[in-house]
C-alpha cells in the first residue's frame, strides 16, 4: 500500500469549450509535481460566467477569476477541487507576456498549493508559496511566472 499514499487520481472536467486547453495529461503532470503524498483531485475548467458566480458565491469577489482552490481534506490524502477559467487565464497569459501553457502549469500549480494548506495572506506567506511555485515550476523547466529569475 506504500503507492497507494503517493497515487493522484485526477479528474478533468471540462466545462467550456475545449479548443486550445491543456490535456488531462499536462494536468496530471503538472499537479503532481505539487503534490506531497497522494491526492483525489478535480480540476474544473469553466466558462467565465461559471468562474464569476462561483467566485460571488464563495469568496464574495463578482468577477472571474484564474484558479479557485475548494480543499475537503488534507490527510492522509489531499481532497479538493481547482476550477480554472481559461477565458481569464488566455486574458492574463496574453496580457502578461507568457506562453499559454506555462501560465495553466502556475495556476495548477497554485491551486495546488492552496489544497495541501500553503496561503499568501500575508507578506511572508506570499514570499514562502512564491518561492515553492518557483522551485516546482522550474523543476517541470518553465521559467519564473513572477518574472524574477533567481
Amino acid at each position: 500500500m506504500k503507492n497507494a499514499s503517493r497515487r493522484l487520481n485526477l479528474s478533468v472536467q471540462y466545462a467550456c469549450n475545449r479548443e486550445s486547453l491543456p490535456l488531462r495529461a499536462d494536468f496530471v503532470r503538472w499537479a503532481r509535481a505539487a503534490l506531497v503524498g497522494g491526492g483525489q483531485i478535480t480540476i474544473r475548467l469553466v466558462d467565465a460566467d461559471e468562474g464569476q458566480a462561483l467566485n460571488r458565491d464563495y469568496r464574495g469577489k463578482d468577477y472571474a477569476t484564474n484558479v479557485l482552490s475548494f480543499p475537503y481534506e488534507s490527510e492522509p490524502l489531499v481532497m479538493g477541487d481547482l476550477v480554472i477559467c481559461p477565458a481569464v487565464v488566455a486574458r492574463e497569459a496574453s496580457e502578461q507576456g507568457k506562453p499559454l501553457d506555462a501560465h495553466y502549469a502556475h495556476l495548477t500549480v497554485h491551486g495546488m498549493l492552496h489544497l495541501q494548506g500553503w496561503d499568501h495572506d500575508s507578506d511572508a506567506e506570499a514570499e514562502e508559496m512564491e518561492n515553492e511555485e518557483r522551485i516546482i515550476l522550474a523543476g517541470l523547466g518553465y521559467p519564473d511566472p513572477y518574472g524574477n529569475e533567481q
